[in-house]
């Protein structure tokens, strides 16, 4: 084990701690000014308690001193008997913790950094667990993901912003990992080793306690300081989509293709799925049985497709399911089911660039080609969606502002899309829960949110309401 020291101090941004005689101003500078200590373990740095929130330090001098801000300085890493440590691993470790320190506020510290397995070497990825000292009288919680592109990266970047509230729950998932659920969020992480797994789930059952004590609720002034970070999120969009990453998806994105040249079998079923959407668009699909339709194949491509017949009986299940187009809610908003986010030609004939996916057992098709939001809820009347309704609703904004289209979707393009998508229509146009509802089942029919989501509607009007 190596320890690792960093001077805290405030940012050189002009924002500056009011220098006077006040006993608070000088104490919140103190608190500011600080150094904050780790210990390095494998895969895991430990924050340390540095004592200095008693004020014992502002007491040595009688007045403040006014000192221009500085940027965090790193100390040497020290092990125990104080000798500098040799080993190259933890000389990284180090400095990766001295640039993960610079993400974050002068009051914020870490209280744990956990390397996590990364689906794409040589990116590296650390699990941050982060309190504040603003507020003294309880402890608040958010968990950060970083990410660095390699090893010996200048730089890293913020993924993931994960609120701890007071209905926070952590499971081991029986593979070498866990996942937190938070505020109707679920997330999924993997640390490289058993001892950095133990050590993480040790202080996440300390922040999970305090947020209960506390009872710290989604919806109110708890935790608005970790808004901070959700304006700052800027890993790249493969990054984000590994930390929205499921476990236990129904429907899963096709595997990727792998570079090269594709194989005979790759580009025969390439040929299938064209000429397929000819055949079925040609054809009286309530008499046509599949092996006519096979057969019809055979004669557009000219051998025998006989090795080819589960292939084509899939494709042809998704192509028919594909043809229930998405609905057009709104110029710049479509409505749909899974099917309709997985059919590629549709969403790029219908200028889609975001995709809002709010189910939770369904995959994002198509993470290298459009932008993510992910709500992951099941269909449930207990499910609490009207939390995320506020970010929703930015998400949707940011498409129209481009330019561009979004489909909002979960399995049916029934239930919790087509909830979420009425109270879009609800703040954005200011209608009444009746009116969206009326507009939204108008262009398309088998629109049905479950009681528990009309209720939350009627909660969100009620809002509404009282804010305008």
């Amino acid at each position: 084990m190596a320890l690792v020291t960093v001077s805290r101090s405030p940012p050189a941004s002009g924002q500056s701690t009011p220098v006077g005689p006040t006993d608070q101003a000088f104490k919140r500078r103190s608190r500011l000014q600080r150094r904050q200590s780790f210990a390095v373990l494998r895969g895991a740095v430990l924050g340390l308690q540095d004592g200095e929130d008693n004020g014992d330090a502002a007491k040595a001098s009688p007045e403040p001193v006014a000192e221009p801000p500085q940027e965090e300085q790193p100390h040497r890493d020290q092990t125990d008997d104080g000798h500098v440590p040799q080993s190259p691993r933890k000389q990284e470790q180090s400095q990766h913790l001295h640039l993960m320190v610079e993400l974050l506020r002068p009051q914020d510290d870490i209280r744990l950094a956990a390397q996590l397995e990364a689906a794409r070497p040589p990116r590296l990825r650390y699990l941050l667990v982060v309190s504040t000292r603003e507020h003294l009288s309880q402890e608040e919680t958010v968990l950060l993901g970083v990410d660095f592109p390699d090893s010996s990266s200048p730089s890293c970047t913020l993924g993931l912003v994960l609120p701890l509230w007071s209905d926070t729950q952590v499971y081991l998932d029986g593979d070498g990992g866990f996942s937190v659920t938070s505020g109707g969020q679920s997330r999924i992480f993997k640390p490289i080793s058993i001892q950095t797994m133990w050590a993480t789930l040790q202080v996440l059952h300390q922040a999970c306690e305090a947020a209960l004590g506390s009872g710290l609720v989604p919806g109110g002034s708890a935790l608005t300081w970790a808004s901070y970070y959700q304006d700052r999120l800027s890993s790249d969009q493969s990054c984000l989509n590994e930390w929205m990453a499921m476990a236990d998806l129904e429907s899963l994105r096709p595997p990727s293709a792998e570079p090269g040249r594709p194989s005979e079998q790759e580009q025969m079923e390439q040929a299938i799925r064209a000429e397929l959407w000819e055949v079925l668009d040609t054809s009286d699909l309530e008499s046509i049985t599949s092996k006519e339709i096979r057969q019809a194949l055979e004669l557009r491509l000219g051998c025998p497709l006989q090795q080819y017949r589960d292939f084509i009986d899939n494709q042809m299940l998704l192509l028919m399911a594909q043809q229930d187009r998405a609905s057009r809610i709104f110029p710049h908003l479509y409505l749909g089911s899974e099917w309709n986010a997985a059919n590629l030609e549709e969403l790029q004939r219908n200028r889609v660039s975001h995709i809002l996916n709010m189910a939770r057992e369904i995959d994002n098709f198509y993470p290298e080609r459009f932008t993510y939001h992910n709500v992951r809820l099941w269909d449930e009347e207990s499910a609490q969606l009207l939390p995320h309704w506020k970010e929703t609703h930015r998400f949707v904004e940011a498409a129209r502002a481009q330019g561009t289209r979004v489909l909002v979707h979960c399995k049916m393009g029934v239930s919790r899309s087509a909830a979420t998508v009425i109270a879009y229509a609800m703040k954005q146009y200011g209608w009444s829960l009746e009116q969206a509802l009326h507009h939204v089942q108008e262009l398309r029919p088998i629109v049905r949110p479950n009681p528990g989501f009309l209720r939350q509607l009627q909660t969100y009007q009620g809002i509404l309401t009282a804010r305008s």
